[in-house]
C-alpha cells in the first residue's frame, strides 16, 4: 500500500561558494514523502523542492537484478529506436537489455555477453573480463568498454547491434588497460575510451593511463570484424614527462614516481565528455582534466582543478561521525580536492561549460596508503600538523580527529609538517569553463539539503542507515552527473553515491546555478548491512552511479525521463521529469529557432525547412486542427534530427528545440 504522505517545510540555507557566487535563494522548500510510486522501494520517496521549482522528479519504474553490492547496474545507455535500456552488469561481464517501452515496468529481454568475443588483433575476451561502460548511437551501433580479467592488461571495445531484435556482438578492437568509460561524439562517428591504467594491487605493474580514440563505421556492420585495429588511435601523456611540462597543481604521486613509474603511468583517465572534436577527460586522483584533440588523438592540455577553501562562508562541511549531530561548519586551514568522477558538458551563447561531480578518491596500492585520519598525523612515520597551523591540536573524534585526509598534499616545503590539510572530494558539484576556470561551485549545499530532507539519516552509508556515518569521509559523495534541456532551460542531475538520491540544479545561467529539487526513493527503515541481503528488495535504490537523461523527443513516455543505474542495489530506475510550467506555444518555438539561426547554431537548408514546419503547425492550430498541428511539430523534430544537405544544427540547439516542440505536440494530443 502507498505510504502515508508526510510533508515538512524547511528553509534551505543559501550557500556562498569560494568564488563569491550563490547557489540560488530557494526560499521555503518542501520535503515530502509522497503518495506512493512504481519506484524501487516500498515507501514513497522523500522530496525536497524549491518553491519555484520548474521541474520535479518522480520514480515511475524499476528493474531489479536482486544482486547486492556487485556493480550489477553500473552504467545505463538508451536507444530510442527500440526503446531499450542497456545496463552494464560489471562483474558478470555483460550488458543487460531492458525493454523500457512501458516506463512503469522495465523488463529484461536479453543479455549481451562479451566473454568469448573475438577481436581483430587475434585476442579473445576471456571469462572473468569486466564490462565497465556502454554507449549506443541512434542507428543502433553500440560499444562496451571491457576490462581484461588481468586488469593491467589491455582491454577491449566490444561492438554490438543494439537495434537487432536480439542484440548481437559485432567483434572487438583492443584498447588500453582498464577501459573504465566510453563516450560517443554527437554524430556517433567516434568513440572515446578512458583507459584508467590502474596498477596491480601489489604495485608491481603500473600500465600507462591513456585515451583511445576509435573511428566507427558510418553504418552498423553486417558482420563481425569489419572495424580494423587501425581504427584505434591512442592519446597518451608522454608529452608531459619533461620537467615543467605538467602544470603545477596536477597531482603526480604514489610510492614511486621515477623512470619506472613516470607521469604517463601515474595519470589515470576516469570519465569523458565530448564537445565537437574535443574530449574532456577527468583524471580523478590527479585532480585534473585532460583535454584531448580527437582529430590528432593527442592530449593537448592538462588542467589542474585546484582546491576548495573550507574556511570560507558557505564552504563548510561536517567533519565527524562521532559528534551525534549535523554540524556543517567552516574549518580554517582545511581544503578540499574536487577529484571529480563523472563529467558532462553543454553549450550556451557560444560558450562550452563542463560540470563535474566532485566525489574524491584515494590511492591504496600495495603498502602505499594515501589516506589517513587527522588524529593519526604525527604517528607511524607521518609528519604532524604544523604547530602554527590553525588545525593544530584539533584531533578529538568529535572535531577533526576522524576526518580522512591525504598524506600527499599540504606539506611544508621542508617536509617537516602539514601546513594545510586536504580532504577527498568537495561534497559538491562544480561548473568549469574549458580552460579549467571555476565558474560555479555548490559549496555546502548538498549537505545542507540532505540534512533537511533526511534529518534522521544525514550522511548515512549506502548499505547501512546509521546517522552521520559518512561525515568523516566524503559525506553524501556526489558521483554521477548528467545534463539535459527541459522547457528551454538546462539542468544538471547529480547522484549521491552514499546517502542516495538525485539532486537537480538549474545551470541555464551557470554563474547563478540554483537548486531545483532533490528526490530519494530509498527506504531508510531497511538496512541491508544489518538486515541481510534478503532485505534488498525492500531497500529501494542504493548507490546511484550512472545517470542518463532521455529527452522528450526520444523518451518512451513522450516527456523527459532520467534513467539511473544503482550499483549497490543492482537496480535501474526510470524517473519522470515532470514539468510545472506551461508547454509553450508555436510562437515561442519560432522565437527560439530565430535566436539559434542568428547565432549560427542552426544554418543551411534545415533553418528554412524547420521554419516552414512551424509555420504550417501554426496554420493548423489557427484552423483548430490540433492533430495535424502535432504531426507537423513531429516533422519539425525529425527534420532537426536528420538535417538536409549542408546544414548545421548544434547539439544544444537540437536538444532545446526538439524538447520544446515535442512537449508542445504532446499537449495537443
Amino acid at each position: 500500500m502507498p505510504a502515508r504522505p508526510r510533508t515538512r517545510s524547511s528553509r534551505l540555507a543559501v550557500g556562498v561558494v569560494g568564488t563569491g557566487l550563490v547557489l540560488g535563494c530557494v526560499g521555503t522548500g518542501t520535503a515530502t514523502a509522497g503518495a506512493g510510486t512504481e519506484g524501487a522501494g516500498t515507501v514513497a520517496p522523500v522530496v525536497l523542492s524549491a518553491d519555484d521549482a520548474a521541474i520535479g522528479l518522480r520514480p515511475v519504474g524499476t528493474y531489479a537484478t536482486g544482486v547486492f553490492d556487485e556493480s550489477a547496474a553500473e552504467i545505463v545507455a538508451y536507444h530510442a529506436g527500440t526503446r531499450r535500456l542497456f545496463v552494464v552488469n560489471a562483474q558478470a561481464g555483460r550488458v543487460e537489455v531492458l525493454d523500457a517501452s512501458d516506463a512503469s515496468s522495465p523488463a529484461k529481454v536479453a543479455d549481451l555477453v562479451t566473454a568469448g568475443t573475438a577481436a581483430v588483433d587475434g585476442s579473445v575476451v576471456p571469462a572473468g573480463a569486466v564490462a565497465n561502460s556502454v554507449a549506443v548511437r541512434a542507428d543502433g551501433l553500440g560499444v562496451v568498454a571491457v576490462e581484461s580479467d588481468v586488469k593491467t592488461d589491455p582491454g577491449w571495445l566490444v561492438l554490438f547491434d543494439a537495434a537487432a531484435a536480439t542484440p548481437r556482438v559485432l567483434g572487438a578492437v583492443r584498447v588500453g588497460a582498464l577501459p573504465d568509460m566510453v563516450a560517443l561524439d554527437a554524430e556517433g562517428r567516434t568513440a572515446v575510451v578512458a583507459n584508467e591504467g590502474e596498477p596491480s594491487d601489489d604495485y608491481t605493474v603500473d600500465p600507462e593511463g591513456s585515451v583511445s580514440v576509435v573511428a566507427l563505421p558510418d553504418r552498423v556492420p553486417a558482420r563481425p570484424g569489419t572495424v580494423p585495429q587501425s581504427a584505434v588511435r591512442t592519446a597518451d601523456f608522454h608529452a608531459f614527462e619533461a620537467p615543467g611540462a605538467l602544470p603545477a597543481g596536477v597531482r603526480v604521486f604514489g610510492p614511486t614516481v621515477d623512470a619506472a613509474h613516470p607521469v604517463s603511468a601515474n595519470l589515470e583517465p576516469e570519465y569523458a565528455t565530448i564537445v565537437g572534436s574535443t574530449a574532456y577527460v577527468t583524471l580523478q586522483e590527479a585532480n585534473a582534466i585532460a583535454v584531448v584533440d580527437l582529430t590528432s588523438a593527442t592530449v593537448t592540455r592538462v588542467l589542474p582543478l585546484g582546491s576548495k577553501d573550507h574556511g570560507l562562508p558557505g564552504n563548510g562541511l561536517d567533519t565527524s561521525d562521532r559528534d551525534g549531530a549535523v554540524a556543517i561548519r567552516t574549518v580554517e586551514g582545511l581544503r578540499g580536492l574536487p577529484m571529480p568522477d563523472a563529467i558532462a558538458s553543454w553549450s550556451r551563447a557560444g560558450r562550452t561549460y563542463l560540470v563535474t561531480a566532485n566525489e574524491g578518491d584515494a590511492r591504496e596500492w600495495g603498502d602505499y596508503v594515501e589516506e589517513t585520519r587527522v588524529k593519526d598525523l604525527g604517528e607511524d612515520g607521518l609528519a604532524p600538523v604544523c604547530a602554527d597551523s590553525p588545525l593544530a591540536g584539533r584531533t578529538a573524534d568529535d572535531d577533526l580527529g576522524r576526518l580522512t585526509v591525504t598524506t600527499a598534499s599540504g606539506l611544508r616545503a621542508d617536509g617537516s609538517c602539514y601546513e594545510t590539510l586536504h580532504a577527498f572530494g568537495t561534497r559538491s558539484f562544480s561548473v568549469w569553463d574549458t580552460d579549467g576556470t571555476l565558474v560555479f561551485d555548490s559549496g555546502d549545499a548538498f549537505e545542507q539539503l540532505t540534512a533537511q530532507a533526511l534529518p534522521g539519516y544525514f550522511n548515512s552509508g549506502h548499505a547501512g542507515t546509521a546517522f552521520d556515518d559518512r561525515s568523516d569521509a566524503k559525506g553524501p559523495e556526489p558521483e554521477g552527473v548528467a545534463v539535459g534541456t527541459v522547457g528551454g532551460r538546462t539542468y544538471a542531475f547529480v547522484g549521491f553515491e552514499r546517502v542516495g538520491g538525485i539532486a537537480v540544479l538549474d545551470v541555464t545561467e551557470p554563474e547563478r546555478s540554483a537548486f531545483v529539487t532533490y528526490v530519494n526513493d530509498r527506504d531508510f527503515s531497511v538496512s541491508v548491512e544489518d538486515d541481510g541481503e534478503e532485505s534488498l528488495a525492500r531497500a529501494g535504490d542504493l548507490g546511484p552511479e550512472g545517470l542518463t537523461f532521455i529527452p522528450s523527443y526520444e523518451s518512451p513516455t513522450g516527456t523527459p525521463v532520467l534513467a539511473v543505474a544503482n550499483e549497490v542495489s543492482g537496480t535501474t530506475t526510470l524517473l519522470a521529469v515532470d514539468v510545472a510550467a506551461p508547454t509553450g506555444t508555436v510562437a515561442e518555438v519560432q522565437e527560439a529557432l530565430a535566436g539559434y539561426r542568428a547565432a549560427g547554431e542552426v544554418a543551411g537548408p534545415v533553418a528554412y525547412l524547420t521554419d516552414l514546419h512551424l509555420a504550417q503547425a501554426q496554420r493548423w492550430l489557427d484552423r483548430g486542427r490540433t492533430e495535424q498541428a502535432g504531426r507537423e511539430l513531429t516533422r519539425f523534430v525529425e527534420r532537426l534530427q536528420q538535417p538536409t544537405g549542408p546544414s548545421t544544427v548544434t547539439p544544444g540547439a537540437r536538444a532545446d528545440l526538439a524538447d520544446r516542440a515535442t512537449q508542445l505536440a504532446g499537449s495537443l494530443s
